[in-house]
């Protein structure tokens, strides 16, 4: 698989990153697009082997759109200069646990997993379980291969003291702060163009479902 025409094209996108050129350039993107919605397929086949309740999805519907909700933002560029994909069992990460992989010139492709920004519901619900089985957690972090993979969560999204009802001194206590429990691995753009990229991709998605299980359990 050659995802050097999806890294060229974002590359020149972000060149470009106007209406016009993109009209000029949609065969470009269509290609691109196309390349990267068989990386996704290849990705949901192998995902399938070791999380089952990703069977029956539809690949071409786990892309996100290219085109950017401009909206509320003060940048006003219309389109994304990366391509991504979200694999849970509903679809696209919505309010549950999955993996998600992401591609952007520039050695900022990678691939993450977990549950990104849940509501206060399911943020409660699993706060409540990393009281309660915090050991269960800590062994799911402190296996061989999750520390092969990941160097411990994203703390992107992070409270500055400590949620409302518990202590200070908690065991857990940075666990608890995470409004996002979400784990990522990075890769240059040498490594996406390389033949074993996708075997790559499944070995890091692997040590991410015992998180996953971890959070569905949190929610159930």
């Amino acid at each position: 698989m050659n995802l050097e025409n999806v890294l060229k094209f974002l590359k020149d996108i972000r060149k470009n990153n106007d209406r016009e050129w993109f009209e000029k350039n949609k065969s470009r993107y269509l290609v691109a697009k196309q390349t990267f919605e068989d990386l996704v397929a290849e990705l949901l086949k192998e995902f399938t082997k070791f999380d089952a309740g990703l069977g029956g999805l539809d690949p071409k519907k786990l892309p996100f759109r290219i085109y950017r909700d401009v909206r509320f933002s003060k940048d006003k560029s219309p389109y994304k200069v990366n391509m991504g994909a979200g694999f849970s069992p509903n679809g696209k990460l919505v309010q549950e646990p999955g993996y998600y992989i992401h591609l952007e010139p520039g050695n900022k492709s990678f691939v993450a997993g977990g549950i990104y920004m849940p509501d206060a519901a399911n943020l409660t619900k699993i706060r409540q379980e990393i009281d309660y089985n915090g050991q269960k957690l800590k062994k799911v972090v402190s296996a061989k291969s999750f520390k092969n993979s990941f160097e411990g969560f994203d703390e992107f999204d992070k409270l500055k003291t400590m949620p409302k009802g518990y202590a200070k001194d908690h065991p857990h206590i940075e666990w608890l702060k995470l409004k996002s429990i979400i784990v990522s691995h990075s890769f240059t753009d040498k490594e996406v163009r390389d033949k074993k990229f996708v075997k790559n991709v499944v070995t890091h998605a692997k040590a991410i479902k015992p998180l996953n299980d971890f959070i569905r359990e949190a929610q159930s």
